[in-house]
């Protein structure tokens, strides 16, 4: 599953892709932040299609860490834990990172599970297949795979 946009540069901002039993998630972006935020799209897409889901609201999310791999580890733990502890989903996200540090806002709703007919649960992000790096053509990628 993949999302697009209209810049050539991020015709797939985001995907997955399969890891024996887990799933890996993958984003693309211009900066890292946007990898980021179209990493926690692809997160979203395990669970449910994240177009699904209302931005009713938001949460804040900050964190900080000693390098771009452990900052997006946690990124994706952090908001793997407000899913589980607001019962939420959420389908748009705004990211900045300065240095080490990511300053987030996630935007969604309350789980409905017959709107929403989650698939899975994503218990974390995990160290396997993890980097963030810049690509050839310039795009950002932002990926690891998640225990499902």
């Amino acid at each position: 599953m993949a999302g697009t946009l209209e810049d050539p540069l991020l015709r797939v901002p985001w995907e997955t892709f399969p890891h024996g039993s887990d799933v890996g998630v993958r984003g693309y972006g211009r900066t890292p932040a946007e990898a980021f935020a179209h990493a926690a799209m692809a997160l979203t897409s395990v669970i449910t299609d994240p177009a699904a889901i209302r931005p009713t609201r938001r949460i804040e999310i900050a964190c900080a860490a000693p390098d771009r791999e452990i900052l997006l580890l946690d990124w994706l733990n952090r908001l793997i834990a407000a899913m589980a502890t607001e019962e939420m989903l959420f389908g748009r996200f705004e990211v900045a990172i300065e240095d080490d540090h990511l300053d987030a806002t996630a935007f969604g709703e309350a789980i409905d599970p017959a709107r929403h007919k989650p698939a899975v649960e994503v218990k974390g992000a995990t160290f396997t297949e993890l980097g963030v790096t810049r690509q050839p053509d310039g795009r950002w990628r932002a990926q690891c795979v998640v225990d499902v």
